[in-house]
């Protein structure tokens, strides 16, 4: 039958496509259309088989047992389902409770350590080694020979360094495995440790009953998603009692005793009708498509963006091109694939602000221009939302100040009541603007908000708290690269990129730092640390419900007491901290990587002295 043969080589070319690193479309439009082949055809062989990976430069080895996909739930109906169908395998059997056990699904490379073979996934019953991974930087969380797991980045790490080149996580990690020649940002990104192969055993979990789990699955998924830095698809529920497993088995597919929790995000067809250009901070000029309204997920759609312009060239988007978009909840709509390329797409050769000429830099188009008013209206923009201490600024405000010669920090903070006026604020607008610009300088902000403001290159917030626990704010401007890179999680090129950075704005750091903002100043960690307590430079993990405050307000005091305080337990950390309702596989975890296990009576204790 054609149509089958139609959809087994679209899911065959979707597949390829997703484990080689670069998706075709999303993983609802995926299964929608597996779903379809399985109503046509139940006992099809693409059915019946794990989906390959293509890796076929490395060694293939055989698992010692399968390593098979995951079972799908999208809706309410389909979870009540699989605990049904788990309670009466349970009945057959005698076994009473049934408890279940939920945890992330990292969205990696599946992988399995036995602490001699890494392989991946393959097609479930053989893989390719890649133990060479290790060897490159990837890190083993919880050390080695733990199991099936994730290759997977840090979600942190990949928005602050890399969203602005790769259109997923999952991209940078199969191009690390696949290749053995890597460029910079890779080298990078495993000299900062922040690509690591996660066993499931290590990730955060809570375990329930049947009821609890089809009533509180929002709520489990928030805290999972939240204790979680890795790419999310969605979580994993598995039944915990090894009879009840052993009972209900597998298919050639999937196990029967688990299931994959995912969120079917709403797709639509539309229409490109054209294609704009915007400029960021940096100067990357990114497309956004212009498309015909379209109703999704209880909004209006009338713009999609489309990450950079190597895409558009690629996958020939232009006027007139058909595309599918989701929308899952989030604010902006995502392109997922171009179901019928444009006759012709135009790619600009100059800036569409300030027509300087455009260079390629991987698969995006720059203005090099540094006084592109575009880049200056972002890196103004930029200021006031990491800042976070004063409203009113928003884009629309600032185009319009630089548009009236205030393109700098500095002038802006110049400006009185008078000077907005002037540039026909309305009296109302006029004296809110410069009542912002005091209270922001006056509302107390940390040290590190304020110098990952200025927009310096590979200098996020996270990077900047570290940078400040070592170096004093006022001694910044005088950092020499090689100092930063004697700070853990520094490597060489970022330390370049970040002592380049901070002597490029060093006159306006410099001037902003003298209108005496109200800094809350992050506690230095080296020995001449003017915070010294028995927690200083101690690395310590938060978890459970505490009597005597929130986590959050517990770990901003442990840092200004010189601690790191850290979101997951792991090989480095030094102590957890317990407070009510502490999961028994968090307190296992913990006592394998011999870390201190404390009440959190005793952690009060202990800092008070």
């Amino acid at each position: 039958m054609k149509k089958i043969k139609d959809i087994v080589e679209k899911l065959q070319q979707y597949n390829a496509a997703y484990r080689s690193g670069s998706p075709l479309v999303s993983d609802a439009a995926y299964d929608t259309l597996t779903e379809e082949l399985r109503q046509l055809q139940p006992d099809h062989p693409f059915l019946q088989a794990v989906e390959p990976e293509l890796l076929s430069v490395k060694k293939e080895v055989r698992h010692p047992t399968p390593m098979l996909s995951t079972e799908k739930a999208y809706t309410s109906d389909d979870l009540v389902r699989y605990v049904n169908r788990v309670t009466k395998a349970a009945e057959e059997i005698g076994v009473q409770p049934v408890h279940f056990k939920v945890m992330p699904k990292l969205d990696g490379l599946a992988g399995r350590d036995d602490g001699v073979i890494f392989a991946t996934r393959g097609n479930g019953l053989t893989g390719y080694e890649i133990s060479s991974a290790f060897e490159k930087g990837v890190l083993p969380f919880g050390g080695r020979g733990l199991g099936l797991g994730e290759i997977v980045i840090l979600q942190s790490y990949f928005n602050i360094h890399l969203a602005e080149h790769f259109e997923h996580p999952r991209n940078m990690v199969v191009g690390i495995i696949a290749s053995d020649t890597l460029n910079d940002l890779a080298k990078l990104a495993l000299k900062d440790q922040a690509v690591h192969f996660v066993p499931y055993t290590q990730l955060p979990n809570r375990t329930c009953d049947g009821d609890e789990l089809i009533k509180n699955m929002e709520t489990i998924t928030a805290e999972l998603t939240a204790e979680t830095d890795y790419p999310i698809d969605g979580m994993v529920a598995e039944v915990t009692d090894p009879d009840i497993k052993q009972f209900m088995g597998a298919t050639s597919h999937h196990y029967r005793w688990q299931i994959a929790i995912k969120k079917r995000g709403a797709t639509a067809m539309t229409v490109v009708e054209a294609v704009s250009w915007q400029v960021g901070r940096t100067g990357n000029v990114t497309p956004v498509l212009e498309i015909t309204p379209i109703s999704l997920s209880g909004a209006t759609i009338k713009r999609v963006t489309a990450h950079h312009a190597g895409m558009i060239r690629e996958k020939q988007i232009g006027s007139g091109a058909e595309i599918e978009i989701s929308r899952s909840g989030e604010v902006i709509p995502k392109l997922e694939k171009v179901i019928q390329p444009a006759v012709q797409t135009e790619l600009p050769e100059k800036c569409p602000v300030c027509q300087a000429s455009l260079q390629w830099q991987n698969d995006f188009l720059k203005c090099v221009n540094p006084h592109c008013q575009a880049q200056t209206e972002q890196r103004i923009n930029h200021w006031f939302k990491t800042l976070g201490n004063a409203d009113w600024f928003g884009i629309k405000t600032i185009q319009k100040m630089v548009a009236s010669g205030y393109e700098s920090l500095e002038k802006i903070y110049a400006m009185t009541e008078a000077d907005f006026a002037e540039i026909e604020f309305g009296p109302v607008q006029s004296r809110n603007l410069a009542q912002a610009l005091q209270i922001s300088r006056t509302k107390q902000v940390e040290d590190w908000r304020f110098l990952a403001a200025f927009g310096i290159p590979d200098l996020g917030r996270g990077d900047s708290r570290k940078l400040l626990a070592h170096i004093r704010l006022e001694d910044i401007v005088k950092t020499k690269a090689a100092e930063i890179e004697k700070i853990y999680g520094f490597g060489t090129i970022t330390s370049q990129s970040v002592a380049n950075g901070i002597a490029a704005v060093k006159e306006t750091f410099q001037y902003m730092l003298k209108l005496n903002f109200n800094l809350e100043r992050t506690p230095q960690t080296v020995s001449d640390s003017p915070v010294q307590s028995a927690i200083t430079g101690k690395k310590i993990v938060f978890t459970g419900k505490m009597a005597h405050g929130n986590r959050k307000e517990m770990q901003a005091q442990a840092r200004k007491l010189g601690a790191t305080v850290q979101k997951a337990v792991s090989g480095k950390t030094d102590m957890l901290v317990c407070g009510a309702k502490v999961g028994a596989a968090k307190i296992a975890k913990a006592e394998k990587a011999d870390v201190a296990i404390i009440s959190e009576t005793e952690y009060l204790l202990m800092i008070e002295h």
